[in-house]
């Protein structure tokens, strides 16, 4: 993975300045698309590492729970906040979660933390076992700043400053979609449920968001729930077009 994919925010630390033209790699949403593009700059087996000006600039979560289910290894996308980006804050962050058949558990794995990573953040970290305290999932966080046992205002992500429970209400809509069907994407809204920008929050919202963070704190207990909720609520089912507000366009999803 990490000789396939470069992050976009971070390509500076790997000596490659990203051209006008591949900066929309990193909204294709279909893997068979992504490989692609993988193979279109190198066409190399997956197993031969690409220069980092070859590699598509995408998201490492996405591309490795494909590659594991691929392979029979169960594994699942986890939307949530990480602590160890921006110390003091929770940044908006997805990671991916395999099943670790002989220790019986969900292991996380912060894939994108290659040498370059750990030096530039100094990752105190096994990241192919992240600890729970160092990923805070949409779910949890929701519960933890509704309790006041943390603050929503440290949840969000740093570009432009967007956090508060508006922002992880956002990411509890994003994995009940993970969760069931993979249809939501980072940087679109088109759920009703979803929080427009800095919404104040009503009553009747923060009664759903409290449910819905009850179901994705535990996926596995829960999965029938949140898939009759994706099926049958059309708050969190995603639509056919939903809106990028990254690229401030619609597209079809």
């Amino acid at each position: 993975m990490q000789g396939l994919i470069l992050h976009e925010y971070v390509a500076s630390a790997y000596g490659v300045i990203i051209p006008e033209q591949r900066k929309s790699e990193s909204h294709i949403r279909r893997v068979a698309q992504m490989l692609d593009c993988v193979l279109a700059g190198d066409p190399r087996p997956l197993t031969a590492a690409r220069p980092p000006e070859n590699r598509v600039c995408h998201h490492f979560m996405l591309f490795l729970v494909a590659m594991l289910c691929a392979k029979g290894v169960p594994a699942r996308a986890r939307c949530g906040f990480a602590s160890y980006f921006n110390p003091g804050y929770f940044e908006d962050h997805w990671i991916c979660e395999y099943w670790n058949t002989g220790e019986e558990r969900w292991v996380r794995l912060e894939v994108q933390s290659d040498e370059v990573w750990r030096r530039m953040l100094k990752i105190d970290f096994d990241p192919l076992d992240v600890p729970p305290d160092r990923f805070v999932t949409a779910g949890d966080a929701w519960v933890q700043c509704r309790a006041g046992q943390a603050d929503a205002s440290k949840f969000g992500i740093f570009k432009g400053n967007l956090r508060g429970h508006w922002f992880i209400a956002g990411n509890l809509v994003r994995i009940s979609g993970r969760s069931t069907r993979w249809k939501c994407c980072r940087g679109t809204s088109g759920a009703r449920a979803m929080p427009r920008l800095a919404e104040p929050l009503q009553d009747d919202q923060l009664t759903f968001f409290d449910q819905l963070a009850a179901r994705t704190c535990a996926p596995d207990a829960s999965f029938e729930q949140l898939r009759r909720l994706y099926q049958d609520d059309n708050r969190v089912l995603v639509p056919a077009t939903v809106f990028n507000a990254v690229l401030n366009r619609a597209e079809a999803t």
